[in-house]
């Protein structure tokens, strides 16, 4: 009996990471939703992005915290879409948000879109770019003033270009 219950136990503990991995069968993409300006085939998109920020950006994956040289970048810039180039943060509103990823207390006007990403524990506000419709991140009420706001971005997601704020 005990073996079965471990077995049971590890089986099910095994399928729900896989449920998590996969965001529990409920991912929501923002390309079905919405229309862009800027659209690809999946394999357009697989050849200009690579696998990893393909993940990021067309299939809503998240980066591992603390392993994008963006957390660090201080100098003064903009962080735009690695999909399309268009301008999503100004440098001027990035801050240290000590969670391994890129934060900002505001993005650009016009730059992103929102939409609710529901999963296990509960639902969540997805970032996305408004031009292309890639995951950029989530957006978090625990931020600093002004705004109050932490958009905590997937460094992949997004390229710097140093030059004005």
């Amino acid at each position: 009996m005990f073996q079965s219950t471990r077995r049971g136990f590890l089986i099910g503990g095994s399928a729900a990471g896989a449920l998590l991995a996969t965001g529990c069968g409920w991912r929501s993409d923002a390309q079905a939703a919405e229309r862009f300006e800027i659209t690809k085939s999946p394999a357009q998109w697989k050849r200009e992005l690579g696998p990893k920020r393909y993940a990021i950006l067309r299939e809503e994956g998240t980066e591992r915290a603390g392993s994008s040289p963006l957390d660090k970048e201080n100098r003064s810039g903009r962080f735009v879409c690695a999909g399309c180039a268009l301008p999503l943060f100004s440098s001027a509103t990035k801050f240290d948000s000590r969670t391994g990823w890129p934060s900002f207390f505001k993005p650009l006007p016009n730059a992103v879109g929102t939409k609710p990403d529901r999963g296990l524990f509960g639902t969540r506000t997805e970032v996305h770019c408004r031009r292309c419709g890639g995951h950029i991140g989530h957006v978090f009420d625990d931020g600093p003033k002004p705004t109050g706001k932490r958009y905590c971005m997937n460094g992949l997601a997004m390229r710097f270009v140093p030059g004005s704020a």
